[in-house]
């Protein structure tokens, strides 16, 4: 069985500061040249600089959000010499990648993802073919269980399965043998909230995870699966390690990310919290457009 979260009452101190701090450790420095987690007014900006017109945003945000290119050289709306460019001032798209895949004969994938190319960090991201078991009728809240239960998938034949995925093996398109599907991806890489079920607890929190290396979870999930944002049915609940809230900042961007720029609606977004309670007010405010639902 695995565990790699879950949202029951937290064993921590009524005093401690990590239900006051939303963001409760140091940011993931990650890469300061990352283009993936720049929204297109961003990278308009960094175009503008480069003394280039601001339409350029729009067409490189297109091409890392929507067509998922993970290498600056296969940008081919840009001129050759601009993408050469971008690379020599030490650009790169940066988008967390899959460093191993893990099965379940029941199709369920769990993935270990490479957030920080030089720390070699990593947490964990799921693939639920068909939900998380939880699912009746068609509308959300009814799909997805609030026991975060579909993340304690039976893994049993894991063990003997540890092999590293070949790139073609990663990229190559699905033949989609699935209807809909649930994607959970992690926010922190460890967490503070020492639940005593959860293994992630026996990490402690060791840093938060940028919105990019949230959002790209998600990106690197579905580009796997061959996903069509806007046709195909899938789900994406932040349940996977650490603790959304006690990340907010970088939580939120990467929804607004995942919203404005790779298109997902957030009514097909669940975000399950231990129960931070000032995490939960400042949520409550946050744009319906932009605002996932709650468990």
């Amino acid at each position: 069985m695995i565990e790699i979260c879950s949202m029951l009452t937290p064993d921590v101190n009524r005093e401690s500061s990590q239900f006051v701090r939303l963001d409760s450790a140091a940011q993931g420095e990650g890469s300061s040249k990352a283009l993936f987690a720049l929204d297109a007014a961003a990278l308009a900006a960094v175009f503008r600089e480069m003394g280039e017109p601001a339409y350029r945003g729009r067409q490189l945000a297109e091409a890392i959000y929507r067509q998922w290119l993970t290498d600056v050289s296969s940008v081919s709306t840009l001129p050759r010499n601009l993408r050469e460019r971008l690379q020599g001032a030490g650009w790169v798209v940066g988008r967390p990648n899959i460093a191993q895949i893990f099965k379940s004969i029941d199709g369920t994938e769990r993935y270990l993802i490479e957030c920080d190319g030089e720390s070699r960090q990593t947490v964990e991201a799921v693939w639920m073919p068909e939900g998380d078991g939880g699912e009746s009728g068609e509308e959300l809240d009814a799909e997805l269980s609030p026991d975060p239960g579909c993340l304690r998938s039976g893994f049993s034949d894991l063990g003997h399965r540890r092999s590293q995925p070949s790139e073609r093996e990663i990229s190559a398109p699905s033949t989609k043998p699935w209807s809909r599907a649930t994607v959970c991806v992690s926010s922190q890489v460890g967490c503070a909230v020492n639940c005593q079920f959860c293994l992630t607890a026996k990490l402690g929190l060791q840093r938060n995870l940028t919105a990019g290396e949230i959002a790209g979870q998600a990106v690197s999930v579905l580009n796997r699966h061959a996903v069509e944002v806007g046709r195909d049915r899938v789900n994406l609940v932040f349940m996977g390690m650490g603790e959304p809230f006690l990340n907010y900042s970088n939580f939120m961007a990467a929804v607004k990310l995942l919203v404005e720029e790779v298109g997902l609606s957030p009514q097909r977004m669940t975000v399950s919290t231990s129960g931070i309670v000032p995490g939960i007010e400042q949520f409550a405010q946050e744009p319906s457009r932009l605002r996932p639902h709650l468990a």
